[in-house]
């Protein structure tokens, strides 16, 4: 077995220029996601969440992004999960991108909120039938006996709802609205590129700064 202390990698494929970088960071991450998307790299929209429970204990998974725009980041999930009970006691989170065919990783943090109802509303009933009744279905985060209660649980809804599922109210979207951006190019020897964007309040005009890396 190949020693983990001796993998390495070149980073070489670009470079990021605060000279070059506009002034909003939501211009440059939706340069790069389009970028992502044309480079046909796996699943471009998922992301890391991170929050903290009550007792201050951390914990992160991956999430799908679904929307951002200048409002913020929108996922969706189910709000008795764990990760809605992080956020119910503690609303600030974080987010990770991380492109690694293109060396890029993007750093998001800010505050949490649940979307309108009807917002949520509108996504769920987008979804594939599968997706809607294992909404329904699943006690997410929850510990469960078997594989084999899941899929009766699963069976049970399709029953009961059929074709037409309604969105459970402990389902919906979540919503961060950025205070930090961080975005990091890969470069050779280890001199990576890395801007963050910064602002003190929500009103104020976003500072961009190098950072070392």
């Amino acid at each position: 077995m190949e020693n983990i202390a001796d993998l390495r990698k070149s980073y070489e494929l670009a470079a990021l220029d605060e000279s070059q970088a506009p002034l909003d960071p939501l211009e440059l991450f939706r340069s790069w996601f389009q970028y992502a998307l044309q480079a046909s790299v796996p699943e471009p929209n998922a992301m890391t969440l991170a929050t903290v429970n009550a007792a201050g204990q951390p914990s992160a998974r991956i999430v799908l992004v679904k929307e951002f725009n200048e409002r913020g980041l929108v996922w969706f999930t189910n709000y008795q999960s764990r990760k809605g009970q992080d956020l119910h006691h503690q609303s600030a989170a974080a987010l990770q991108f991380h492109w690694v065919e293109l060396e890029r990783v993007v750093r998001i943090e800010g505050k949490v909120h649940k979307i309108a109802a009807q917002e949520s509303n509108v996504y769920f009933h987008s979804r594939p039938l599968g997706s809607r009744l294992g909404a329904c279905a699943s006690p997410q985060s929850s510990v469960v006996a078997s594989r084999a209660d899941l899929e009766a649980a699963m069976e049970r809804a399709q029953a009961t709802y059929g074709e037409a599922p309604p969105r459970p109210e402990h389902w919906g979207g979540y919503r961060l609205v950025p205070h930090y951006w961080e975005f990091w190019q890969g470069r050779p020897s280890r001199l990576h590129d890395r801007l963050r964007y910064r602002r003190e309040a929500d009103d104020s005009a976003w500072c961009m700064e190098r950072l070392a890396p």
